[in-house]
């Protein structure tokens, strides 16, 4: 059982995620090797213990290493299908000699730009599993709730996409563009920031939140000090931005 758990406070966590987490019998938590631990595993724990009665049972699987050298196109798809396979053996060696149901724990929205569910949907093929997905509160909406805006203009559409390819989004002409995956912030860096408003926040509805708001020029440096202190007080930055351009003076 795939569940969406939202964006980070708890509170956003629904009443059928609650539910669907006392009905599993194992939970599979994934951990990143880092020196101090992995924060985020460590959330992940934490809301088990905040909403699940009794103790469950929880296994640790150490994370695969994605290869993040390739150049180009293909390279990129290559190395995430790579990863893909390999996190999905671990995955189904967690499974293995179990017959009850199995949870895994999804930040946000397990539908938007996240993994998992691809990765189960492997495991599901490969022992017959049945994958069942509760969906969550995404960071898209709960960046629009913080900054109290809708994400786009009356009756206008509005692109999502990775952090990696905004420059090809705004070279297609998009006027409103909802940027997640971002590893850095180079790409926001290299845009020319004439006409664009952004919202930018990291780690919503945690203790370490950030937002940033306003004219493109003017918010970049203050992007960079706030994804900084976000970093420094939670030990991980989860950001996303949303840009879109001025028209007649108006966003």
């Amino acid at each position: 059982m795939l569940i969406g758990i939202g964006p980070g406070d708890p509170e956003q966590v629904t009443l059928e995620a609650v539910r669907a987490m006392n009905e599993v019998g194992r939970f599979v938590v994934t951990e990143k090797h880092r020196p101090d631990g992995d924060p985020l595993a460590a959330a992940r724990l934490a809301l088990l213990a905040r909403y699940v009665a009794g103790e469950p049972e929880v296994v640790v699987v150490a994370d695969v290493e994605r290869d993040r050298t390739p150049a180009g196109a293909a390279g990129y798809r290559q190395a995430v299908a790579d990863w893909h396979a390999a996190r999905a053996r671990r995955w189904a060696a967690a499974l293995d000699g179990y017959h009850g149901d199995v949870g895994f724990l999804v930040w946000g929205d397990p539908a938007l730009y996240d993994s998992t569910i691809r990765v189960l949907n492997r495991v599901a093929d490969a022992t017959g599993a049945r994958l069942h997905v509760v969906p969550g509160v995404s960071s898209l909406s709960a960046l629009a709730a913080r900054h109290r805006i809708v994400l786009h203009d009356i009756g206008e559409p509005l692109h999502v996409t990775t952090g990696r390819r905004l420059a090809e989004a705004v070279a297609q002409g998009h006027s409103a563009i909802a940027v997640l995956l971002n590893r850095s912030l180079a790409e926001l860096d290299a845009l020319d920031p004439t006409g664009w408003h952004v919202w930018w926040g990291a780690n919503l509805g945690t203790g370490s939140e950030q937002l940033v708001a306003g004219d493109l020029a003017s918010a970049r440096p203050r992007i960079a000090a706030a994804r900084a202190a976000a970093r420094a007080a939670a030990g991980w930055v989860l950001d996303l931005h949303l840009l879109r351009r001025e028209r007649d003076g108006t966003t």
